[in-house]
C-alpha cells in the first residue's frame, strides 16, 4: 500500500546541503519546494529556479529575493529561463532587471537576454531595457539581436 502525501513524515533538513539537495530533486512535492523559497540561502532559490518541477508560483516568489549583485543576477537569468515561468513570473522579472537598470547597481545582461527570448512578453515590453541608465552599448546590441531572431521569418 502506497503512502499518502499525509502519512509521509515531514522532511528534516540537517544543513544548507539538505536545503539544496531537496530543491534540486524533482520529485520533491510542492508543498516543500514553496517552503524552501522561504529558506535564506541563495544557492537553494538558484536550485529551485533550475528545478524543472519547480511551479510558477514559487518562481514568483523567488523574483524579489536578494543576496549580492551576482547571485540576484544570477537568479533572475533562471528564472527568465525557466520552462514553467508564465507571464506573471517574466513580468516580475522584468520588473525587477528594469528596477536594477535604472539604478545601475548591477548588469543583469545574461538575464536580460534569456528573458529576450521568451515569447511571453512583447518586444516593445523588453526594449524599454535598453533605455535605462544601467543597460550598456552591448547589452542593448545583444536585445537587438534577440529580439530580432524572435521575429518570424518572411516567407
Amino acid at each position: 500500500m502506497g503512502e499518502s502525501a499525509g502519512d509521509r513524515a515531514p522532511l528534516r533538513f540537517h544543513s544548507p546541503v539538505d536545503h539544496r539537495d531537496a530543491a534540486c530533486d524533482p520529485d520533491t512535492d510542492v508543498q516543500t519546494l514553496a517552503s524552501l523559497a522561504r529558506c535564506p540561502y541563495p544557492f537553494v532559490w538558484q536550485a529551485l529556479a533550475s528545478n524543472p518541477s519547480t511551479p510558477a508560483h514559487v518562481l514568483g516568489d523567488l523574483c524579489s529575493k536578494r543576496d549580492s549583485a551576482w547571485n540576484d543576477s544570477r537568479l533572475l537569468r533562471l528564472l527568465a529561463e525557466h520552462p514553467s515561468a508564465d507571464r506573471a513570473v517574466l513580468l516580475k522579472v522584468l520588473a525587477e532587471l528594469e528596477a536594477r537598470l535604472l539604478a545601475s547597481a548591477s548588469r543583469p545582461y545574461a538575464a536580460v537576454l534569456a528573458l529576450a527570448a521568451r515569447r511571453e512578453l512583447k518586444p516593445e515590453e523588453l526594449q524599454r531595457l535598453a533605455a535605462l541608465p544601467g543597460a550598456s552599448a552591448r547589452m542593448r546590441t545583444g536585445l537587438r539581436r534577440r529580439l530580432a531572431n524572435r521575429a518570424p521569418k518572411a516567407r
